[in-house]
């Protein structure tokens, strides 16, 4: 007899408990600096994002809204890794990125209002994030859209004899597109300086990693192009951190891409219409026991780097940050009408347009 959706669904959800890697460095060495760089803006992303489903739970942000809670350690571990020449590129759930790496939470909640105040001047909206002061190159509503689009940035990068590296991020959905493997074939090729980060949070869209292909351990379809590929703890920021250290240091050295599959979880549905009814409430629980941001914070007071007055005053930060940045984004202007014609091109000085 056929099994039902829904226990097939379950089964799924419950093979996802392995997907955390089993070895993992036990000591630490890094700076109290690094550490509260690392807690600082995780809870700012986390705050941030419970602040923004409030938000579109009041119809203040509208569209679409793919909230990152659980991921924080996948950004803030890479950006202590990279250089801020650096570039980065990911998918729609694109709000934590720019916050982590400096762009100010009011230009992203201005941007979620649709506000020309925004970082994307109100055009983009929560799937279209965008700035070029901290070398943020987008968030992409197109499943798989931005992979050949960071490898692109990265051969520019190489192209201009910069030692820069483009690190790409996508969802585990977005490995099941063509555009994944033609990217990576093209990478190890030309032996491109992109590090590619598979987000695997267990789930595309409402769908377990279990039920789409009979390959699970994702970073294994690297190995088809001879890439250098790992699975990564991606509720651990230290082991996020050193993964992308030495993918750098290989692309840096001219030794081109590698495959990293953070393996994480998101709290939350899909987006802020998914239910997220095929999964228990077990599972999610489960997961939670390793939050991130919990992890974290163990490791300061374990280490010294921080007591419970830092931790409240940390929290009393974040808080003010959030909440000025919803009140500039309720008082700034929408967008003119007439703006939608502006940014369209870019006005270079080439004689052959005006002959």
């Amino acid at each position: 007899m056929a099994q039902k959706k829904e226990e097939i669904d379950k089964q799924g959800a419950q093979n996802q408990y392995s997907l955390t890697p089993d070895k993992k460095q036990e000591v630490y060495d890094f700076s109290q600096e690094t550490y509260r760089f690392w807690y600082e803006k995780m809870l700012l992303a986390r705050r941030f994002e419970e602040k923004a489903g409030q938000l579109y739970g009041r119809q203040k942000i509208r569209g679409f809204c793919h909230l990152y809670i659980g991921q924080e350690a996948c950004v803030a571990g890479a950006a202590t890794a990279l250089t801020k020449d650096d570039k980065w590129i990911t998918a729609y759930r694109d709000h934590a990125h720019p916050l982590v790496l400096g762009t100010s939470a009011r230009a992203v909640m201005a941007e979620l209002y649709g506000k020309v105040t925004g970082c994307s001047k109100g055009k983009g909206g929560s799937m279209h994030i965008f700035d070029k002061e901290v070398n943020f190159f987008g968030g992409h509503g197109i499943v798989g859209g931005q992979i050949p689009l960071g490898a692109g940035i990265a051969f520019a990068e190489k192209y201009m004899g910069t030692q820069n590296v483009c690190i790409c991020y996508m969802g585990d959905g977005a490995v099941r597109q063509g555009a994944f493997h033609e990217t990576l074939n093209m990478a190890m090729t030309w032996k491109l300086p992109v590090i590619f980060v598979i987000e695997n949070n267990g789930y595309a869209m409402g769908t377990s990693v279990k039920r789409t292909s009979n390959v699970t351990d994702l970073y294994t379809l690297g190995e088809a192009y001879d890439m250098p590929s790992e699975p990564v703890d991606g509720m651990v920021v230290e082991e996020v951190h050193l993964a992308v250290a030495r993918a750098a240091a290989r692309a840096r050295k001219g030794e081109g891409p590698t495959l990293l599959e953070f393996r994480t979880y998101r709290y939350k549905g899909h987006s802020m219409s998914d239910p997220a009814k095929y999964r228990t409430k077990e599972e999610v629980e489960a997961y939670k026991q390793q939050d991130p941001i919990e992890q974290v914070k163990k490791r300061m007071l374990e280490k010294g780097f921080g007591d419970e007055a830092y931790f409240q005053q940390v929290e009393q930060e974040v808080k003010a940050i959030v909440e000025d940045a919803v009140q500039f984004a309720e008082e700034s202007p929408y967008p003119a009408p007439s703006d939608i014609f502006k940014d369209v091109y870019v006005q270079e000085d080439y004689p052959f347009l005006t002959e």
